[in-house]
């Protein structure tokens, strides 16, 4: 029998929470409810969750230092630390959507939104990290490369023996180029591969992923061993 996969709402207003969770149960979701970021925070440290809806104007902790929080602080890394997080915003600024994306945001959602569509959006969301959990026989050797190890089953990457901290999505981002090394992938491409095909955001998100992921894996990231620049075109990765 499948397990009920459990949703977490943060949202100070009311009838968003009660019209979103109406919405996802009649899906055969569980779903949780925050009223503050502190009652998230608390939530999050009990309970795992597989899914996310974060507002970003919250009292008290607003949702980027939620965010922050459970992908780097120890307290979250056995349950909730790579959970995939939607954000709803009225704040459609591009600004904040690439701060949401550099600390590991999955997706972006504008109030006001239609039910509907958020909850497709969020089955999504869920499919793709599904996907990325369940590597077939083909993706699941660990790949070295130099002084750079990465296990796909471990979702786990070492440079010079030293484990490298990546966000679910930078991860997937790697493992990515480390497939198709050599192979010029476009942006388009990535967004397809690594963030889906009904991903509403830009190729800027791209950008911003990939100079973080060169900030933690590169020795010199403002000239790239590992991951190049195609200008044009898009990025190439090469373990030579």
């Amino acid at each position: 029998m499948n397990k009920t996969q459990v949703i977490l709402i943060v949202d100070d207003e009311t009838t968003i929470r009660d019209v979103v969770r109406r919405y996802l149960e009649l899906d055969g979701f569980r779903v949780l409810e925050a009223d503050s970021g502190t009652h998230a925070l608390d939530i999050l440290r009990e309970k795992a969750v597989d899914l996310m809806l974060l507002d970003i104007m919250l009292p008290g902790v607003d949702g980027f230092t939620i965010t922050r929080s459970i992908r780097h602080q120890p307290e979250f890394q056995e349950n909730n630390a790579e959970i995939p997080i939607i954000m709803l915003t009225s704040r459609g600024a591009e600004t904040d959507r690439i701060l949401g994306f550099e600390l590991g945001v999955d997706d972006y959602v504008v109030k006001p939104f239609s039910p509907r569509e958020l909850v497709a959006r969020v089955k999504a969301v869920l499919r793709r990290a599904i996907a990325t959990d369940t590597p077939d026989l083909a993706q699941r050797n660990p790949l070295t490369f130099a002084d750079l190890h990465i296990d796909r089953l471990q979702r786990l990457v070492t440079r010079k023996g030293e484990v490298v901290s990546l966000t679910a999505k930078e991860f997937d981002l790697l493992w990515m180029f480390a497939h198709h090394p050599m192979q010029v992938l476009t942006r388009e491409q990535l967004i397809n591969q690594v963030w889906g095909y009904d991903f509403d955001g830009d190729d800027s998100t791209v950008t911003v992923h990939i100079r973080r992921l060169r900030e933690k894996i590169e020795p010199d990231p403002t000239n790239p061993s590992y991951i190049h620049t195609i200008r044009g075109v898009g990025y190439k990765f090469d373990p030579s």
